[in-house]
């Protein structure tokens, strides 16, 4: 049965992943890698800001007329020969699976790529059923056999090295000891994965849009494993949360352009799937989800989050991200963008994520569809902390600072005698009662502030 995390602290966490400083230092430069990779595609494109602008205000209109869109796709939708199913939440969205394969005395399920799924822990539900489910993406195969959960929406298993996969296949699939080369390793894999699609009696996939006017719905892969389980079984089962809908075909295009682009740099997604109705002898099943989404929908300074479109280029910038691992959000969707959307579905258990961030706006500024992802960081800080869901150390922090940056004279004086104490006494900041000072160097401190300098510099 899949592991999942236990929901520790996001710095608890962190200090693990950390305590490996080659693989720390590693995951940062593959993911600025893909940032990077990202920059120059955008770059490519003199009309990139207007599309950003363009998914936003389509995103901005469908969130606002939910309701219509919604009902527009299930009529479509049911016109098209597809059965769609509605879940409150992700107890709701897993009997409706599990009573479609049990209906049909399903056994075995292949599964493309869906964050849906892991956020509703669909896999150890059926499986502690009895029903075998094999995640066919790559990466996702990956972190199965490792009984772990994806470390990154789009790029799964980047937490782990050819080492790691080699000793994973190794174990799972009898490859050859040592063999690290990436084409034998994905070739085994390849054969193996060919044989569940073939044995497969249903198949689950995600969905990247869903198109309101059509009933029709899109799937992007880069491996086509989505098609190979939705073609080859009897049953296509697709999983959606409710903000995945689009108004119209047209848009489409916009959201192409911009999905692949800000995830791994490619100029289009290898494959693109358009699905619209079963095929003949086939049943073709949607599960819309809320699962939160309603409760984030109505609140102001977060309904933006929900125009995410999941490219995770928000993740590959972010400083925090790249250096403390997926695994330490504990939640299915990690880093910047899930450190405002876990909050929405527990507060108590999120209340760490908000502040893993240093609000630097880098997130806000690769965001495809324009969130304003630092700002809403900052504002669950707040919420939290009002809440009462901030720990106390955090809560006392943030009082003290308040009171200092309150009045000029504090705050001077505070800088004042802190330099003094750093320059003089350093071992009273050096040392392992304060979290800064954790897996890094304290700077030294100048003898003047900023402030002084200039004002000795401009009356020079």
């Amino acid at each position: 049965m899949e592991k999942f995390l236990k929901p520790v602290e996001h710095a608890v966490a962190a200090e693990k992943f950390i305590s490996d400083e080659a693989r720390t230092n590693w995951h940062d430069e593959t993911l600025w890698f893909v940032r990077a990779k990202r920059d120059k595609i955008v770059h490519k494109l003199p009309e990139w800001e207007s599309l950003r602008e363009l998914g936003s205000q389509i995103k901005n209109h469908a969130l606002s007329n939910l309701d219509t869109y919604l009902l527009a796709f299930e009529k479509n939708a049911q016109a098209n020969g597809v059965k769609v199913h509605w879940a409150a939440d992700a107890k709701e969205h897993n009997e409706i699976i599990l009573e479609i394969a049990r209906k049909n005395n399903v056994k075995k399920i292949v599964k493309s790529k869906s964050m849906l799924t892991e956020e509703c822990h669909l896999n150890p539900f059926l499986i502690s059923k009895g029903i075998e489910v094999v995640d066919t993406d790559l990466g996702e195969r990956i972190v199965q056999f490792r009984n772990e959960p994806p470390s990154h929406i789009v790029l799964p298993a980047i937490h782990l090295k050819k080492q790691d996969v080699s000793d994973t296949f190794h174990e799972h699939l009898h490859t050859e000891k040592g063999n690290n080369d990436p084409q034998y390793l994905t070739e085994a894999a390849r054969q193996h994965l060919r044989n569940k699609f073939i044995e497969a009696d249903l198949s689950i996939t995600g969905v990247n849009f869903a198109v309101a006017e059509t009933g029709g719905f899109v799937v992007c892969t880069n491996e086509g494993n989505a098609d190979m389980g939705a073609h080859a079984a009897k049953i296509h089962i697709a999983c959606m949360g409710f903000e995945k809908i689009i108004p119209k075909a047209e848009h489409l295009s916009v959201f192409l352009r911009l999905l692949t682009r800000s995830a791994t740099g490619q100029p289009i997604t290898t494959y693109s799937s358009h699905f619209h109705r079963p095929r003949k002898g086939q049943e073709m099943h949607i599960v819309i989800v809320d699962n939160g989404r309603s409760k984030q929908l109505g609140r102001e300074d977060f309904r933006n989050s929900l125009k995410c479109i999941r490219c995770a280029a928000c993740f590959n910038t972010c400083p925090v991200y790249r250096r403390s691992g997926g695994h330490s959000y504990h939640n299915a969707t990690a880093g910047p963008i899930g450190s405002i959307l876990n909050p929405n579905i527990n507060m108590r258990e999120n209340a760490d994520l908000p502040f893993a961030s240093t609000l630097c706006g880098s997130c806000t500024n690769v965001c495809p569809v324009k969130i304003n992802i630092h700002e809403q960081l900052w504002k669950w800080r707040q919420v939290l902390t009002e809440e009462g869901y901030a720990s106390s150390g955090k809560t006392a922090g943030m009082k003290g600072m308040a009171f200092v940056l309150s009045y000029p004279k504090v705050f001077r004086f505070a800088g004042k005698a802190g330099r003094w104490i750093i320059r003089m006494f350093p071992g009273l900041v050096n040392n392992t009662l304060n979290p800064w000072y954790k897996q890094r160097e304290m700077p030294v401190a100048p003898k003047h502030s900023f402030r002084d300098w200039y004002i000795k510099n401009k009356k020079a």
